[in-house]
């Protein structure tokens, strides 16, 4: 389960690059079939049993309205009401949970089961195991599958939310459909191609699994002579063209259709010592031509009669940044948000100011940390002078910031937590969105203070380590932030303007004089 805020973009690139191929393709976002299938007022009533709780029988009865104004833009004229459905259908689907289970709008949860485990996750292809998307797959999505008579089945599995049931999916597809290759990709599965490979297997039911880009890898299982070996990293051809005619748009959950674009693979700045891409790259950085990107979102407006897009990249270009404030007529009517680093560019008011006339509504940006010492030690590449630049500009241009803060940070102290909290208090009329998190840091971190990973012995696909450094451990971190951070009236009063369970997919809609 992901966010259904936005048709995928992986599967719509892949998609687009086979076709143009020649291969015959299809694509599902079984993410958003899943959900919208355990929304079925039907299912969620039987779910919820005879005698449910008053909170859960209420939310249940209002699933229906709450998926409507959700996908409208009435959703937008009171964030109350919007709060409201939002949290209704997170409520309702609880329904669905067991002792061992949890879903959420976006997350879902095993008590027992690991997704980095992989006797779990084999248990799982096996059948021996089952999870609260089984019904989903058997009486809706296989039969599907299995109609369309493929040859080759792809599953893109991007988060560990998505392992377990995707495992599942994955021995269901094996068992109705011996002869089909099965090949796994995504950001995931990528992820675990390292510790894979020192293993020297092939988790569960597939056949291949590709680490990094798709396009190659799944273009030449399509041909006559398919790539050799089980465990394929494919950092060759890419693509940034998607095709997103595969997905029913006004299905997904927002207030006016959204679809993601690429300007980039990869990130050209790649030096954060916390980043996975910086730890284990395994897409080299990689930019579609700047000054077509404008165009691109045109052509795609044009094809599938939206007018917002969000730029998945890592952080944008400062190549497209420009491009895109030189680009007027082709985004006259469009909007556009993504992420982007606090470079010196953002600081000229000048571009910023051509920014929000060629669409920018939001800009997400990573501070991490308000203390200097901290971001030099991370290999940010921030000066905090230049943020406070680029804050004011953006406020004083329209365009809301989505602001990121990691705490727990390997060498930060408790005078650097209070650094943060004070720059976050002095610029909170700046600020419209805020993301507080403590820092995951990767497996393959050489930070000072990273501990050995023992835990990975239970669960060896694990992804982070844990770390500590000068008494000021996880712990103390967690209690500083639910603490001093959340009790801060400046900080609460941002973090209380962030759209629930949809977050930032939905920032924008809510950005703007009046619209809180």
């Amino acid at each position: 389960m992901v966010k259904p805020a936005e048709p995928p973009l992986s599967s719509a690139i892949l998609l687009g690059h086979l076709r143009r191929q020649g291969v015959t393709a299809e694509a599902v976002d079984a993410n958003l079939e899943a959900l919208l299938w355990l929304l079925d007022s039907a299912r969620l009533k039987a779910a919820a049993g005879g005698r449910p709780p008053t909170a859960l029988r209420r939310a249940v009865a209002h699933a229906p309205r709450a998926l409507a104004l959700l996908r409208s833009s009435r959703a937008t004229e009171s964030f109350a009401r919007y709060r409201t459905a939002a949290e209704d259908l997170n409520r309702a689907l609880s329904a669905w949970g067991t002792s061992d289970e949890r879903l959420t709008l976006g997350d879902y949860r095993h008590g027992r089961l690991s997704p980095f485990a992989p006797g779990d996750l084999e248990k799982l292809a096996a059948g021996a195991e089952r999870t609260l998307f089984r019904p989903y797959f058997e009486q809706q999505l296989l039969p599907r599958v299995v109609g369309m008579r493929p040859r080759r089945i792809g599953l893109s599995i991007n988060y560990r939310h998505q392992a377990l049931p995707a495992f599942e999916l994955a021995g269901l597809l094996r068992r109705a459909l011996p002869d089909v290759e099965l090949i796994a990709g995504g950001g995931l599965v990528s992820c675990w191609a390292g510790v894979l490979a020192q293993r020297g297997e092939t988790p569960g039911p597939f056949d291949r699994l590709v680490s990094g880009p798709g396009e190659a890898c799944l273009a030449a299982a399509a041909s006559q002579s398919p790539p050799v070996g089980s465990l394929l990293a494919d950092a060759g051809q890419v693509s940034f063209e998607p095709d997103y005619s595969f997905a029913d748009i006004p299905a997904y959950l927002s207030p006016e259709p959204v679809l993601q674009v690429s300007a980039s693979r990869g990130c050209y700045w790649s030096r954060c010592r916390f980043c996975p891409e910086a730890a284990t790259p395994t897409h080299p950085y990689r930019a579609f031509p700047p000054r077509q990107v404008p165009a691109l979102l045109r052509r795609l407006a044009t094809a599938n009669g939206v007018r917002r897009f969000h730029f998945t990249d890592n952080a944008l270009p400062p190549a497209t940044l420009h491009a895109l404030a030189g680009a007027p007529e082709d985004l006259a009517g469009l909007a556009w948000h993504g992420f982007a680093r606090f470079e010196p560019l953002l600081a000229d008011r000048a571009l910023v100011e051509a920014l929000a006339r060629c669409g920018c509504r939001m800009l997400q940006l990573g501070l991490e940390s308000g203390s200097q010492k901290i971001l030099d030690g991370l290999g940010k590449g921030t000066d905090l002078a230049i943020a406070e630049r680029v804050l004011h500009h953006l406020h004083a241009a329209g365009i809301a910031t989505y602001v990121y803060v990691l705490l727990g940070t390997p060498e930060e102290t408790r005078p650097d937590a209070e650094a943060t909290r004070a720059f976050l208090e002095e610029h909170a009329e700046k600020i419209d969105f805020l993301n507080l998190a403590l820092m995951n840091l990767p497996r393959e971190a050489d930070f000072p203070g990273a501990l050995p990973g023992a835990e990975w012995e239970e669960e060896p696909l694990g992804l982070y380590r844990r770390s500590t450094d000068g008494g000021w451990d996880r712990s103390a971190a967690r209690r500083y932030l639910s603490g001093d951070l959340q009790g801060s009236a400046a900080i609460r009063a941002i973090l209380r303007r962030t759209p629930p369970w949809f977050t930032s997919n939905h920032a924008p809609f809510f950005a703007g004089p009046g619209r809180l």
